[in-house]
Protein backbone atom coordinates (compact mmCIF):
# COMPACT_ATOMS: atom_id res chain seq x y z
CA UNK A 1 0.00 0.00 0.00
CA UNK A 2 1.02 3.29 -0.98
CA UNK A 3 2.07 5.94 1.69
CA UNK A 4 -0.37 8.23 0.12
CA UNK A 5 -3.39 5.68 0.35
CA UNK A 6 -1.99 5.22 4.08
CA UNK A 7 -2.12 8.79 4.85
CA UNK A 8 -5.59 9.28 2.88
CA UNK A 9 -7.52 6.46 5.22
CA UNK A 10 -5.42 7.94 8.64
CA UNK A 11 -7.03 10.93 7.69
CA UNK A 12 -10.59 9.48 6.71
CA UNK A 13 -10.14 7.25 9.99
CA UNK A 14 -9.38 10.89 12.38
CA UNK A 15 -12.22 12.51 10.59
CA UNK A 16 -15.01 9.34 11.18
CA UNK A 17 -13.37 9.74 14.77
CA UNK A 18 -14.15 13.43 15.30
CA UNK A 19 -17.13 13.20 13.88
CA UNK A 20 -18.38 10.25 16.59
CA UNK A 21 -16.37 12.12 19.68
CA UNK A 22 -18.80 15.26 18.32
CA UNK A 23 -21.93 13.33 18.48
CA UNK A 24 -20.84 12.00 21.98
CA UNK A 25 -19.91 14.96 23.66
CA UNK A 26 -23.43 16.83 22.91
CA UNK A 27 -25.11 14.23 24.63
CA UNK A 28 -22.51 14.78 27.29
CA UNK A 29 -21.04 11.43 26.53
CA UNK A 30 -24.47 9.33 26.84
CA UNK A 31 -23.76 6.91 24.06
CA UNK A 32 -27.53 5.89 24.44
CA UNK A 33 -28.81 9.11 23.87
CA UNK A 34 -26.22 9.48 20.94
CA UNK A 35 -27.93 6.34 19.18
CA UNK A 36 -31.56 7.13 19.83
CA UNK A 37 -30.92 10.66 18.73
CA UNK A 38 -29.28 9.55 15.18
CA UNK A 39 -32.39 6.58 15.03
CA UNK A 40 -34.33 9.59 15.29
CA UNK A 41 -32.49 11.56 12.58
CA UNK A 42 -32.40 8.06 10.12
CA UNK A 43 -36.25 7.88 10.48
CA UNK A 44 -36.79 11.62 9.72
CA UNK A 45 -34.94 11.43 6.92
CA UNK A 46 -36.45 8.55 5.69
CA UNK A 47 -40.02 10.23 5.47
CA UNK A 48 -38.60 13.10 3.90
CA UNK A 49 -37.20 10.90 1.22
CA UNK A 50 -40.83 9.41 0.89
CA UNK A 51 -42.79 12.21 0.61
CA UNK A 52 -39.86 13.51 -1.88
CA UNK A 53 -40.67 10.19 -4.06
CA UNK A 54 -43.68 10.32 -3.80
CA UNK A 55 -43.86 13.93 -5.00
CA UNK A 56 -41.24 13.99 -7.58
CA UNK A 57 -41.85 12.99 -11.66
CA UNK A 58 -39.61 11.01 -12.99
CA UNK A 59 -39.20 13.53 -15.37
CA UNK A 60 -37.87 15.96 -12.92
CA UNK A 61 -35.13 13.46 -12.52
CA UNK A 62 -34.39 12.37 -16.05
CA UNK A 63 -34.82 8.41 -14.79
CA UNK A 64 -33.21 8.61 -11.21
CA UNK A 65 -35.39 7.57 -8.32
CA UNK A 66 -34.06 7.83 -5.18
CA UNK A 67 -33.97 4.97 -2.89
CA UNK A 68 -34.04 4.11 1.10
CA UNK A 69 -31.30 1.93 1.54
CA UNK A 70 -28.06 2.56 0.89
CA UNK A 71 -26.00 1.01 -1.80
CA UNK A 72 -22.07 1.22 0.48
CA UNK A 73 -21.77 -1.29 3.52
CA UNK A 74 -20.64 0.43 6.79
CA UNK A 75 -17.10 -0.97 7.66
CA UNK A 76 -16.71 0.54 10.61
Amino acid sequence: MSAEKQTSEIEELDAWMDEVASALAWHGGDAEATIRTLLADCKHLREQLALAQIAMSMGFTRGWSPCQERQDEVTR
